[in-house]
Order: structure tokens, then sequence, then C-alpha cells
């Protein structure tokens, strides 16, 4: 029996770029071949970053805004927490994911093979699963391998009192105290989750403001919501050193003023960024180019340096998100078959699942003005907002950017619950090229949080009805 398997399409990794990658080859009559090194399909995403965290997440917002409510007209009596029954309900949503992709997989007659790839040519790769190996030969393979997160020097995760994100989503214990060691993204996310749970949360961050590269106006709701929260947010700070006594880590600290103190925390989570997973895939075997910071290079139709070869999502660089994997995952395919195709996305949104959310599309003000690019604004204060009034999200806003000759929408950001779904509107108003009156002439419902679209579009125009702007002549 032969030990090679031939495809039209390797494809080396599972996640959401690998199987959009995949399913997108086998729907254009390619014969592909999808290789995961895990026992489950969908990636970091699925299983222990995006999908994971928003089930939890979600409870915490239910938890957070049954209490907000106390203030005003209902009380509730303090909740009950299954932790065994929030791991099994977390795990229940990332199973159905898992046997949704799979059952894709089947109906494809994509293959899919459990190892760890390494290329032995440019039309071969090596899987080794066990102790057991084999071979796939392909024409065409995309690597979509992902990342993981990175680590400080000097501080070893132990997956008990100093953790990663990957830890945090086990839920084994709702510590006491914790420190998050990073202001990004995923730290405020899992600081939320565990400080609904009755975690006192700290937060320690190097730079000076949480959430980095998002603009300060968005970023303002938020952390005046998490100082009040949380027991502590450290800015322009780091950790110098971490030691486990007993039970609990003992933390060292220097701010930028050159301040020293430390702290004890039951958990530390280690949560500063992410590496691409590069290494042990024989890269250097074919003379494959990575940059500087170890991703892969690509053109726009994701080909690395050898033609036959792609590379997708994560491994590429920022912005390291799922949506921009899938989607060139895509065009990656499609190049493939011989379609005409290019990753050249006006914009690629983030979203910060946090509460508030924070949601942007495009350049930030910050960029723009650093580039001397000008721009117009239009800005609509969620405080006039009957529907975010009625929700009690008054601290919400939505901006939108504007090109000061065309007109055009050339960026958004909004800041308030369910932004991320919000941004939507942003974006495809974006691709298509629409301007400010396009948007403002175009009738939203009321009363909806996506009427600040609009009521932003109109502040920007000067036709807005709902608040009243000085004459400046």
């Amino acid at each position: 029996m032969s030990n090679t398997k031939k495809s039209d399409v390797a494809v080396i990794g599972a996640g959401p770029g690998g199987y959009a990658a995949a399913f997108r080859a086998a729907d254009l009559g390619k014969k592909v071949i999808m290789i995961e090194k895990d026992q489950e399909l969908g990636g970091v995403c699925l299983n222990r970053g995006c999908i994971p965290s928003k089930a939890l997440l979600h409870i915490a917002k239910v938890m957070e805004d049954a209490k907000s409510l106390e203030s005003s007209c209902v009380s509730f009596s303090d909740p009950q927490l299954d932790l065994e029954g929030i791991r099994n309900w977390k795990n229940s949503v990332v199973s159905k994911l898992n046997k949704g992709i799979s059952q894709l997989a089947n109906v494809r007659n994509v293959e899919i093979i459990y190892g760890t790839a390494e290329f032995i040519t440019k039309n071969a790769l090596s899987i080794s699963n066990e102790g057991k190996k084999q071979t796939v030969e392909f024409i065409d393979c995309i690597i979509a391998t992902g990342s993981r997160a990175s680590s400080i020097p000097d501080l070893e995760i132990d997956h008990r009192n100093i953790i990663n994100s990957t830890s945090a989503l086990q839920l084994s214990n709702i510590p006491e105290n914790m420190l998050i060691i990073g202001g990004g993204y995923i730290g405020l996310e899992m600081g939320s989750v565990y400080h609904a749970l009755g975690s006192e949360i700290t937060v320690v961050e190097f730079m000076p403001t949480i959430l980095p590269g998002a603009d300060e106006d968005l970023v303002k709701p938020l952390y005046r919501k998490l100082k009040r929260a949380f027991k502590n947010i450290y800015l322009n700070s780091r950790v110098t050193a971490a030691k486990i006594n007993d039970d609990s880590v003992q933390v060292n600290f220097k701010s930028e003023d050159g301040k020293e103190f430390s702290e004890n925390y039951d958990i530390v989570l280690v949560s500063v960024g992410r590496k691409p997973n590069t290494d042990n895939l024989g890269l250097n075997n074919i003379g494959i180019s990575l940059t500087g910071s170890g991703y892969i290079s690509v053109n726009e139709k994701r080909q690395t340096s050898i033609s036959n070869i792609y590379a997708i999502g994560d491994i590429t660089g920022d912005p390291m998100l799922a949506h921009k994997a899938s989607h060139e995952g895509k065009v990656a395919a499609e190049v493939i078959a011989g379609h005409k195709a290019a990753f050249e996305p006006a914009v690629i949104p983030a979203v910060i699942f946090t509460d508030p959310e924070i949601a942007w599309a495009g350049p930030t003000e910050s960029e723009l003005n650093d580039q001397g690019i000008p721009y117009e604004k239009g800005e609509f204060p969620w405080a006039a907002s009957g529907r975010a009034l009625a929700i009690n999200a008054i601290e919400g806003k939505t901006k939108l950017l504007f090109d000061p000759n065309s007109k055009k929408i050339i960026s958004a950001g909004i800041v308030g619950p369910n932004a991320g779904d919000l941004i939507g509107e942003a974006i495809l108003a974006i691709e298509m090229g629409a301007d400010a009156e396009d948007i403002g002439l175009s009738i939203h419902p009321h009363p909806t949080l996506t009427e600040t679209v609009a009521n932003s579009a109109e502040m920007f125009s000067g036709t807005i009805t709902d608040l009243y702007i000085p004459k400046t002549n």
C-alpha cells in the first residue's frame, strides 16, 4: 500500500483561512487535501479564541446588564455560578461548529489528514503523526498555519499560576485576583469575563493607553468603565519579574517615571500579542522568503516567493484576524483555479468585544494625522439617540471620516453595544464608494442604533435635525 497521496491542492491548517481555502478550491473542481496538526478542526479561532471567548463574553454581558438595572428599576438576586455548566455550554458551542466544518469537508470530498506538515520539495509534504509518516504530493499548496500566543522572556507559562489566553478559556477556577499583562483586545476581553465572574482585575500596559492603535475618543468610554470595574489599570508600566510563591505570584512592576513596586496575584494572564507559526514547516528546505518579523511575504494573489505555494492569515502579518484569513483563503483558491482574483480590500474591520464594544474600519484619525492625509469628520453622540437612551448606552458614539474633496467615506469608528454589527454598514459604504449624501439620504429604521450612521453623515453634511448645529457665518 502506497504511503503517498496526491492532490491538486494541499492546505496546511484547518482554521478560518485554511478551511475557507480548501472548501473554495473544492467548489472550483480541485482535489483537496487539508492537513491539521490538532485533533479538532477550526483552528485557534474556533477552539481556543474567537468563539469560546465570545460565548463567555455573552455570559459576562448578561450579568453586567442585570447588575446595571439595579440602579433604575429592576433588581435580581446574586447570580449562582456553575463553572462546570458554563464550561460545558461553551464547549457545546465549539463542538457544534467543529462538527459543521467536518460535515462541510465531507460533502465536498475534502480529505483531512491529521498531523504536522513539513515541506520536502516545492511539490511535496511529509506528514508526521505519532511516529508515522506519509507523503502528500500537490500541484499547489496553501499555508494557513496561523499564530500562537507570544510570551515574555523569563516568565514561564505554567498554565496554573501564570497562564495564556488558551488556559484562561478553560475556566479551571475563578481567582480572587488576577493580573493581566497587556491591555490589548485579548487581555481586556478576558479581564471582562473574569471580572463578571467575580475576580478583582488589574491590567498593566506598557503603552500610555489601553488598546494601542485605536482612536483615543473610541477608547475613552471603555476606559472609564473599566477604571470603575477593575481594581487597577497601570499604564506606561511593565512587569520586571514574577515569582511563584506557594499558590500566588509575586509580580514586580516599573512605571515610566522609574517607580518600582510589587503585588501578589492568584493568577497572572500573559496577553502580549501573537507570533506566526512559520517554524518547523521546512520553509528553508524550499527557500520561501520571510520578513524580518518572521512572517511569510506574499503578493496580492497570496503567492509566496514560490509561485505554486501560497500563504494566508496570521502567518502573513497584521492584522491577525479570522475574517482577513478567510477572505485571503478564498482569493488563493480562486487564483489557483485560474480566476482573476486578488486580495485588495478597501478596509479590514477590527472589533473589540468588550462592553462597550469598539469597532473601526479604515485608517484611524491618528494614522491619517501621522501621514498628513486631510479628512473631514461627521460624528453623532449616542446621548442624542432614542434607542441608545432606552438601553442606557449614552456614552456611545458613531463617527465617519470623509474625503474633503469627493465627500466619499474613507473610514468609520463606533463605540457602544453591538458596534461590531453596526460597522458592517460602514464597510459596505466604503467598498461601494458611497459619499455622505448617499448615507444620509438612505432611510434607516427608527428607533435603532444604525440610525447613528446616517446621523453622522448628516452631521458632516449639515443636514442633521436630531441635533442643532449653530450657523458659523
